[in-house]
């Protein structure tokens, strides 16, 4: 009885340690800018922490291959469609590599894993009775991929658009499959209500309460007007709305239907959908929808952060206001842009991108508060203490002041983390930056020669203090990070986020490293 108590516990223990993180599938019309690298390098921040916190990760990325606007871009560049969607998805699988991202899977809704899940999703709802054939009479935006009922219209010009995306919309008149939208109005409310961290921040959540409560009218999943999509089982006259089939990559990259298997049993319900708010509706609305209706657990939370804006407007093609984040990296480097939007947006909030601040970025934080610090306590210990971690060491109050300040917060910083506090992680790095330069400028090593054993410990201190940040810093800045960690010969595969709470973890009289300079301070030219 004990034994089966114990392996249960150790189960559930393993359960927990499982994390899935998705980004939204991007929809390759258009080529990658910088909305798509913040989406994606936000998710990879969260998977790396969680990695370094004993988790086991899979984070899924990918592309949303179907629609007409997908077959609109084809056509216009005279390209078969499948060929067009092959180049456009290479350079988002390619960006994945630039990003330094560390997703575990890259799926595309065009791959036969994912129909054969999407037509089986299909079959399930329409085996439930929560599919009929009707006829849509409506406002439908190509951009958008969406419909829009009459409130959520405006007329600009002559020409019709929709008020939240500014998209040009269409009038249609089409047969078309739908699903009982309506039906699951208060089956929502009631999960919002009982699930209250469902839908992340509360201004996302209280936005999708207020859209249900003002009524839900069944949905049109099916298209009879092109055919760049996945056919409705047993009607080759329609496909399935593009929403409908790229949705569920959530759980085709888990092999669904097959829930038995070790993928779908570890990963799902995923942690957290992590995606942009314009996109909210479709993700915390029209998708737990669908998965109640097939009766599938929901996700355990959707997070709608902010737009990258270009000026005081979101990016998108049609606008042409599209910022490359290849040549912010080429110019300033990966890390510098990874820490840039990690810091100086708000999560959650919409964010500018401001040459000016990024540089500031780099030089303050990067350079001076960091990479600085690596270089002066490494070259101290060079000269003072053989280029060796000091072996007699003697701790005194104002020692592990600093570092149990580190160690104290553990908790609170995985508290955070599975809040989605990012700009409490951020600034506890930065304050303890700030701390730890100020002790090592206070306790004056330089001036104890006299006192080896208070040196080597104001230098031990001040070392294993960078090793704890660097541990930090790896989910922002991970070749950064690892850079430093070479003065201790720290490899990737030996990051421990719990071995923070150990005040003794670098090994006595070790050899240190020189390193190269971390950053380099971008030198302002005056206007």
């Amino acid at each position: 009885m004990k034994s089966h108590y114990l392996l249960n516990l150790m189960m559930k223990y393993l359960m927990d340690k499982n994390f899935y993180i998705t980004t939204p599938i991007y929809y390759p019309s258009a080529k990658p800018h910088m909305g798509h690298a913040y989406s994606s390098i936000i998710a990879d921040f969260f998977a790396r922490f969680k990695r370094l916190d004993g988790f086991n990760v899979n984070f899924l990325t990918g592309t949303d291959e179907h629609g007409l606007k997908i077959q609109k871009a084809a056509e216009q560049k005279n390209v078969e469609t499948l060929k067009f969607c092959n180049d456009i998805s290479k350079t988002f699988r390619d960006l994945s590599k630039i990003l330094n991202l560390t997703n575990t899977d890259f799926i595309r809704t065009t791959e036969e894993r994912h129909k054969s899940s999407v037509q089986y999703l299909w079959k399930e709802l329409e085996k439930n009775g929560e599919i009929y054939l009707s006829k849509y009479s409506g406002w439908y935006s190509v951009s958008d991929e969406a419909f829009y009922s009459y409130d959520e219209v405006e007329e600009i010009n002559g020409k019709k658009q929709a008020i939240i995306s500014k998209s040009s919309v269409e009038w249609m008149d089409e047969e078309s499959y739908f699903f009982r939208l309506s039906k699951w109005e208060k089956p929502l409310l009631d999960y919002y209500n009982n699930n209250p961290n469902f839908i992340s921040p509360p201004s996302r959540k209280n936005e999708v309460i207020s859209f249900v409560k003002s009524g839900l009218k069944d949905l049109s999943i099916s298209r009879k007007s092109f055919s760049w999509g996945i056919q409705v089982p047993n009607d080759k006259d329609h496909v399935i709305y593009v929403w409908l089939d790229a949705l569920a990559n959530y759980i085709s990259a888990l092999n669904y239907p097959d829930t038995n298997n070790d993928l779908f049993k570890n990963f799902w319900p995923a942690s957290i959908h992590l995606i942009g708010k314009d996109i909210l509706r479709f993700h915390a609305v029209y998708w737990p929808a669908f998965l109640l209706a097939a009766k599938i657990k929901l996700p355990k939370k959707i997070y709608g952060h902010g737009w990258i804006l270009s000026g005081d407007e979101k990016m998108s093609k049609s606008k042409g206001n599209i910022l490359d984040p290849i040549e912010i990296i080429n110019k300033y480097g990966l890390d510098p842009l990874r820490y840039y939007l990690i810091k100086e947006v708000s999560f959650g909030n919409d964010g500018n991108i401001s040459q000016k601040r990024l540089e500031d970025c780099i030089n303050s934080d990067l350079a001076n508060n960091f990479g600085n610090l690596c270089q002066r306590v490494v070259a101290f210990a060079q000269k003072n203490c053989g280029g060796k971690v000091p072996n007699k060491i003697d701790f005194k109050e104002e020692d592990l002041k600093i570092l149990d300040n580190i160690k104290s917060n553990l908790n609170s910083i995985r508290e955070k983390i599975d809040n989605q506090d990012i700009n409490y992680y951020i600034d506890f790095i930065v304050n303890t930056l700030f701390e730890t330069n100020k002790y090592f400028n206070d306790q004056e090593p330089w001036k104890k020669k006299n006192d080896i054993i208070r040196l080597n410990t104001i230098v031990y201190t001040t070392l294993e203090i960078v090793r704890k940040i660097s541990y930090l810093l790896y989910p922002i800045i991970p070749q950064s990070s690892l850079k430093a960690l070479m003065i201790f010969n720290i490899k990737e595969s030996e990051l421990k986020f719990s071995t923070l709470e150990n005040h003794n973890y670098l090994k006595k009289n070790s050899d240190l490293n020189k390193i190269d300079i971390l950053f380099k301070k971008i030198e302002k030219t005056n206007d």
